[in-house]
């Protein structure tokens, strides 16, 4: 079968891939177009990630927080290779084994992204390069407000109708006073988790990762779970995140985080 390429695919790589099948993938949460390389031979699987060359490109980023995770010891999805040509990023990666968690039974897909964050959460901060800290991030949403990098269409049903420039103006006033500092993953949705025969096999989509509040993960965990899943599978997915102890679930930050998320 004869590979149907992105069009402006890197010179170096037309050669690599010419025999295998390339088509576009939909799975994961990131704002990048995405392809999944099949390739020959029952060979492991490729994925094609691509995204102009802007100042706010999250894929060079990516490529160095999946190197550092991955050294780190928590399973990702391994960098290939990194091209930028004619205005365009690119990132090929190696498959994580397994599936996300999307039509995965409830409480199997709660009790994974649960472990998967502990895990994540448990990284020194202290040897994490990348500062997400809540003042940081503000920044980084403003600068996507300005460069109109913002869907008012996306937003929360909290936010329906609301100007983006409405919600900026909240951010500073609703920031967290502290922060409970940990490795977090940035987009912390179920398309983003993976399992492996019911066990936790890896993250994909890393290009948010840096040091925040937990809640940063935990805010966009609860709406996803409560989202896709239902409002009953929250508790079970605090419960076991934060056991042996009781659950310590900030709703306050939490919607902070939430509302940080729309300018993303």
């Amino acid at each position: 079968m004869v590979a149907k390429y992105p069009g402006n695919l890197p010179n170096t790589w037309h050669e690599r891939l010419e025999r295998y099948v390339v088509q576009p993938h939909t799975g994961g949460c990131s704002e990048a177009s995405v392809w999944r390389v099949a390739q020959p031979d029952n060979a492991p699987v490729w994925f094609i990630k691509s995204e102009p060359a802007t100042p706010l490109a999250e894929l060079p980023g990516e490529a160095v927080r999946l190197r550092w995770l991955a050294q780190a010891g928590v399973p990702c999805a391994p960098v290939v290779d990194t091209v930028t040509a004619a205005d365009q990023h690119w990132l090929l990666l190696g498959a994580v084994p397994g599936h996300d968690l999307t039509g995965v039974e409830p409480a199997q897909a709660v009790a994974v992204l649960a472990d998967a964050l502990r895990r994540l959460h448990a990284l020194d901060p202290r040897e994490c390069p990348f500062d997400h800290r809540a003042q940081v991030r503000i920044g980084h949403a403003l600068a996507r407000l300005d460069a109109g990098l913002v869907d008012a269409d996306d937003f929360d049903e909290d936010n329906a109708g609301c100007a983006p420039g409405e919600l900026a103006a909240l951010l500073a006033e609703r920031k967290p006073a502290q922060e409970d500092l940990v490795v977090t993953h940035g987009d912390a949705c179920l398309p983003n988790v993976l399992a492996q025969d019911g066990e936790f096999s890896g993250f994909i989509d890393c290009g948010r990762l840096g040091v925040a509040d937990r809640h940063q993960d935990l805010a966009l965990a609860v709406r996803d779970i409560g989202e896709a899943l239902g409002e009953a599978w929250v508790e079970p997915f605090l419960a076991r995140y934060f056991a042996p102890g009781p659950v310590a679930f900030d709703a306050g930050r939490a919607a902070f985080y939430r509302l940080l998320d729309e300018f993303f």
